[in-house]
């Protein structure tokens, strides 16, 4: 592999390979937000993790680019956040699978490595908002749409993608950088059996405590409670949940479900009834293992895999 350092729109982007660049969200300083019982405000953290794909002790948050397949672009991105419960980041299995399955369509993909339970509430809104920041403000050089920008999240990733949809305009989303006077609202959601809710009994526990800490005042539950945050904004939405799922109730989806119909927003739910949480895009699972071509459809039928010219 070939490493290389360039330099791209006055930030640096580290070269990973012929198709894949590594691009750093904080190039001027990754900013000091630390929720202040987490790790990483009692002091260093250690160096970063990756045990098969599974990413832990993030400090220095990055987007990979996947560059759409090269005879079929047609100016759609998506920006991809693992899930792991905000403890660790299954880039592997959620993460390089769909960026790999994406590109086939036409899409250019940016899966998102953000900090987790080290840094806490805001920081993982942070990234994921400049994550869409730097994809909108850089769509002619990586030959997208800037109205064409999703972000798809899995279980705590759906939860931080949904954030992006409802929370985009937050003032600790924003960090006073320049880039913030651009646009973070995603144009479309894809979510993955997402932790949506943080009610008792309905919400994921661990991903609960690794965002919010034992100290989460009613106010950051109620902030980070997203069905609670849909509004006619919120874009249009693709949920993807199983009945079998028992480590985040199929009951987050329909929440968010619920909202988005309350507010008029477009969405689509499929709710099927096989296939344990975590399933990424596995086989053997019934009707659920066909997900991927449900969302297809659902792309295409919103024009998102037609060939615009950004």
């Amino acid at each position: 592999m070939k490493f290389a350092l360039i330099l791209m729109c006055a930030a640096l982007t580290v070269s990973v390979s012929a198709e894949n660049t590594v691009i750093p969200l904080w190039p001027e300083g990754v900013p000091a937000a630390v929720r202040a019982d987490a790790p990483a405000a009692k002091g260093p953290i250690g160096d970063e993790k990756d045990e098969n794909g599974r990413l832990s002790r993030v400090s220095v948050p990055t987007l990979t680019v996947y560059p759409a397949a090269v005879d079929r672009p047609n100016g759609t991105a998506v920006i991809v956040c693992p899930g792991g419960g905000y403890t660790h980041l299954s880039n592997a299995r959620e993460g390089v699978q769909y960026a790999h399955w994406l590109t086939t369509l036409g899409v250019t993909v940016f899966v998102l490595k953000n900090r987790l339970v080290d840094y806490g509430y805001p920081a993982p809104l942070q990234d994921v908002l400049r994550a869409v920041r730097i994809v909108r403000s850089r769509a002619a050089e990586f030959k997208i749409n800037p109205a064409r920008i999703g972000v798809m999240g899995s279980s705590a990733g759906g939860h931080l993608a949904a954030s992006a949809g409802t929370l985009f305009d937050r003032a600790d989303g924003k960090t006073g950088a320049p880039l913030d006077a651009t646009s973070a609202r995603p144009d479309f959601l894809i979510l993955m059996y997402p932790v949506i809710s943080m009610a008792d009994g309905v919400t994921h526990e661990g991903s609960r405590q690794a965002l919010l800490g034992e100290n989460r005042s009613p106010e950051m539950l109620a902030l980070n409670s997203l069905e609670n945050q849909v509004t006619a904004a919120t874009p249009p939405t693709l949920l993807i949940h199983t009945q079998e799922d028992k480590a985040v109730p199929i009951e987050n989806s329909i929440r968010f479900f619920q909202a988005l119909t309350r507010f008029h927003v477009p969405a689509e739910l499929y709710a099927f009834e096989h296939g344990s949480h975590g399933m990424g895009m596995k086989d053997g699972l019934g009707t659920s293992s066909d997900w991927p071509k449900r969302a297809e459809e659902w792309l295409r039928n919103r024009g998102l895999l037609s060939v615009v010219k950004p």
